[in-house]
């Protein structure tokens, strides 16, 4: 009998995936218990996107911010010098939130929000025996047309594992 444990993370380059088979070891699963630790997943997926457009936000500002001063160097060769002066006063550097530069803002975040929805999500995939995304396996197993291309289980399913 495979268990969830031997089941673990499918090996990379589309090898067996024990999770496509379902088995004993998914039998024992509760369908409810899956379908929770699944939507749990999926929102822990949602805040990957959050964290990227976080990340997304902290490049952009700091190429602004560079570009804030190479504005600040034209102006002052075209003779606006009290305004390139107040440019790099005011804004050059200026914190994004108070006290906070973009890296400041993304290592709050993680310390405070991302780190320990990660863990919980983690700590919640054990009630799958670790095993990840066991509901979009299942979904898998089901919606597939076995046999039809485009369909395959796995990246290298021949025809005659069809």
């Amino acid at each position: 009998m495979t268990t969830p444990e031997d089941a673990g993370r499918p090996p990379a380059g589309g090898g067996a995936d024990p999770r496509l088979d379902g088995g004993e070891w998914r039998a024992a699963l509760d369908d409810r218990t899956v379908e929770a630790v699944g939507k749990l997943t999926e929102a822990l997926e949602t805040v990957e996107i959050a964290r990227g457009h976080l990340y997304a936000f902290h490049q952009l500002t700091g190429a602004a911010d560079f570009k804030v001063e190479d504005a600040i160097g034209l102006l002052e060769a075209a003779g606006h010098r009290d305004l390139a002066r107040r440019l790099a006063r005011e804004l050059l550097g200026r914190n994004v939130l108070p006290g906070r530069w973009t890296f400041q803002v993304i290592e709050d975040y993680e310390a405070t929000y991302y780190d320990v929805f990660r863990d919980l999500e983690r700590e919640t995939r054990r009630l799958t025996g670790g095993v990840p995304h066991v509901y979009e396996a299942d979904l898998k197993r089901h919606r597939r047309s076995a046999g039809e291309p485009g369909h395959e289980a796995v990246a290298n399913e021949s025809v005659a594992d069809r």
